[in-house]
């Protein structure tokens, strides 16, 4: 058959630039060879949030009596949070098949790869091959679990994340390696639900891409609920022969020796580039990422990539985005390019972790004169009231323009208050502008106005 497009993965990036196309009157298929959704919909973004969603309930649960509510002998099924989570994701998946439907996409079940110029060869789960024809190709075909060489995961003793989600029995400790958005997240979750959790992290601060303001709150909270958190430190070996795990850490002071049910091996991704015929079209790439241009076309007229392959932030929402600007630059539209810098971040633990743009320190870096503003939450009715005062919202302005560098925020529900940065710095909005901005009161939302205006000295609740 022949199509105008053809999609290479069914994750963020894939289905909605499959979507996408299909709107804009192109006959498109999709390519997936296990689950619709990919690994955000099916092992990532969707059920650890169902995860965390059972974590932060019954954490209320356990301080209920601080809301004046009286909850006796309350106590987590822990087989029944992660059935929760796969029924969670379940229900998304089919809600993409749905949607493939809907937009009378074809699904061809099966793994994919390049055959020739225009040309996309499916082999199915029994082995069959069929080729199919498109005008253009786009590659989504997403990442999985980094592997370091000398800590192999073995799905047993040495989880992925995959692993940490579906857990036969939950395990009495547990080492985390690396501090991430995943590993943050695994950690809170487990600590949360009785396991002895232990973070090791080679950088001097947990959450490292963040502001350092943001990994210092972070870390405080992680440490106050019973987390050990061990930085400027490595994973050297780990020995799985005995009942449990026998880690051999290296940290500044020496290597010592740890000891745990499992260890979570949670140090990055590594891009799904293997068996999809780069090589045998010529399109070229380079330390594990596809070379594109601003609108995602490779080197080979015709074959586009998008998504955790290529380079830039490996967030789900990057990818939906770039999926849509590419199949609207394919469909001869004029997109704008994607603004790599406005790209919000956020790690769903708790306290829930959310920033966009500049940091503080790269703000400096860049030669910007900043100015600074922080409102904790603390000083925030909203935030009393639900008895939610850890954390804060610091923002970052251009000391001569006013323009929104960045924001960074921790505490609870800032990923849902994070959008309204990345509006107004799209929209090229100064911090005047926020501050004469009437936030409603009372609201979590108000703790950004108030951040601007003490930046600029004008703050009335601090």
């Amino acid at each position: 058959m022949n199509y105008d497009l053809i999609v290479i993965g069914s994750g963020p990036g894939g289905y909605v630039a499959a979507i996408r196309a299909s709107q804009l009157g192109l006959k498109t298929a999709i390519v997936e060879r296990e689950s619709l959704g990919g690994i955000c919909l099916n092992w990532g973004c969707i059920p650890t949030k169902a995860l965390l969603k059972s974590a932060q309930v019954f954490e209320y649960i356990k301080h209920a009596s601080d809301y004046g509510i009286n909850v006796k002998d309350a106590a987590h099924d822990f087989d029944a949070v992660v059935k929760r989570s796969r029924g969670v994701a379940d229900g998304m998946s089919k809600g993409i098949a749905f949607l493939m439907k809907k937009n009378k996409i074809d699904v061809l079940m099966g793994s994919g790869k390049l055959a020739s110029a225009g040309k996309v060869e499916v082999t199915d789960a029994a082995g069959a091959k069929k080729t199919y024809e498109a005008k253009s190709i786009i590659l989504a075909t997403g990442a999985r679990s980094r592997e370091l060489p000398n800590v192999k995961v073995d799905n047993k003793k040495i989880l992925g994340y995959r692993d940490a989600m579906v857990m036969d029995k939950q395990p009495k400790s547990m080492i985390v390696m690396g501090s991430g958005a995943i590993g943050c997240e695994f950690a809170y979750f487990y600590n949360v639900m009785g396991t002895k959790v232990t973070i090791v992290e080679f950088l001097p601060t947990i959450l490292p891409i963040e502001d350092e303001d943001v990994s210092k709150e972070v870390a405080k909270s992680f440490k106050k609920s019973g987390i050990e958190i061990m930085t400027d430190s490595a994973v050297e070996s780990v020995d799985t022969s005995g009942a449990g795990c026998k880690v051999k850490v290296k940290t500044k002071t020496g290597v010592i020796e740890l000891e745990a049910d499992v260890v979570l091996s949670a140090v990055g991704i590594q891009t799904n580039l293997e068996n999809l015929g780069l090589e045998t079209v010529g399109v070229k790439h380079d330390k594990g990422k596809v070379l594109v241009d601003d609108f995602y076309a490779t080197n080979i007229k015709g074959v586009y990539a998008i998504g955790d392959i290529v380079k830039g932030p490996a967030l789900a929402h990057v990818a939906s985005a770039e999926g849509i600007i590419c199949v609207e630059k394919i469909a001869g539209h004029h997109p704008e390019a994607l603004n790599y810098n406005n790209i919000p971040g956020c790690t769903y633990c708790s306290p829930e972790v959310a920033s966009v743009g500049y940091t503080e320190k790269a703000a400096k870096e860049a030669g910007y004169q900043i100015k600074v503003g922080k409102f904790p939450f603390s000083a925030s009715g909203k935030a009393s009231a639900a008895g939610v005062k850890e954390g804060f919202v610091k923002v970052i302005f251009d000391a001569k323009y006013g323009e929104f560098l960045g924001a960074h925020m921790v505490g609870a529900n800032v990923t849902e208050l994070i959008a309204e940065v990345v509006v107004a710095r799209k929209l090229e909005t100064t911090g005047m502008e926020i501050i004469k901005s009437v936030h409603p009161h009372p609201t979590m939302s108000e703790a950004i106005m108030e951040a601007a205006a003490q930046a600029y000295g004008e703050c009335i609740h601090l």
